[in-house]
């Protein structure tokens, strides 16, 4: 007689189950996460729905312990519908299961709210233990979600520092790199051939751009985002 393998993601056991929503706008796809869902024996699929919008609703209202959220989705995309379900339903544990794994994604989906960003590429057997570490409130070990959230940082910091720096002029900017060193108005204006008046004139206008207060912090402002240096040019 021939028996039956189960699945090694099976629970032999269970005190609980897991409630489980899934949206995604492939019906074959919740198809087979639902069946993967039951066979795990610890879960139950209290809801489905293929757009975003419906996903909002049906979550503040079924309550389910882990949303499985698409990203491209009609009606409202799966960012968008992320970030209202953990304002509205903040029991909910969003997770985001996509085929898009650019940096970008992974960054919003954080800043969204998910408590993780996985592949579609993932085997049923780690989509299920990570469900469950989730539902556990236990971080997920991603180094490679982390990286691309250092990555997607940095990425901005670098876009917020050039958009502060093109705020000054390049007269500004001369200034800011003179007053970093340590100069005073006098010294600044006889290094670039102005008036001391018109240096402090540009002062006021570089802490109004900067929204700082003194010549400290105008010069710490400059030396942290790589403007300036401590030391002379020779």
């Amino acid at each position: 007689m021939n028996r039956r393998v189960r699945p090694a993601y099976q629970e032999d056991e269970f005190v609980s189950n897991i409630r489980v929503m899934i949206a995604d706008d492939h019906r074959l796809f919740r198809e087979g996460i639902r069946r993967i869902c039951e066979i795990a024996g610890d879960f139950e699929v209290v809801g489905e729905t293929g757009n975003g919008q419906d996903a909002v609703v049906m979550a503040c209202q079924l309550k389910p312990d882990i949303v499985l959220m698409d990203i491209n989705m009609p009606e409202l995309d799966g960012l968008s519908a992320t970030r209202l379900i953990t304002q509205k339903a903040k029991s909910v544990k969003v997770i985001i299961l996509s085929m898009n794994q650019e940096d970008h994604y992974v960054f919003e989906s954080v800043k969204a709210g998910a408590k993780a960003y996985l592949s579609k590429d993932i085997g049923a057997k780690e989509l299920i233990r990570k469900i469950r570490l989730i539902h556990q409130d236990e971080t997920l070990n991603d180094p490679d979600m982390a990286r691309k959230v250092v990555a997607e940082f940095g990425r901005l910091a670098q876009k917020v520092n050039k958009l502060e720096a093109e705020k000054l002029t390049p007269g500004e900017m001369d200034v800011l790199k003179l007053l970093a060193q340590g100069e005073d108005n006098k010294t600044i204006a006889k290094h670039l051939d102005l008036s001391e008046k018109t240096v402090a004139n540009r002062l006021g206008d570089i802490y109004q751009k900067l929204r700082v207060n003194n010549r400290i912090q105008a010069s710490l402002f400059a030396l942290r985002r790589g403007w300036a240096t401590l030391y002379k040019e020779k």
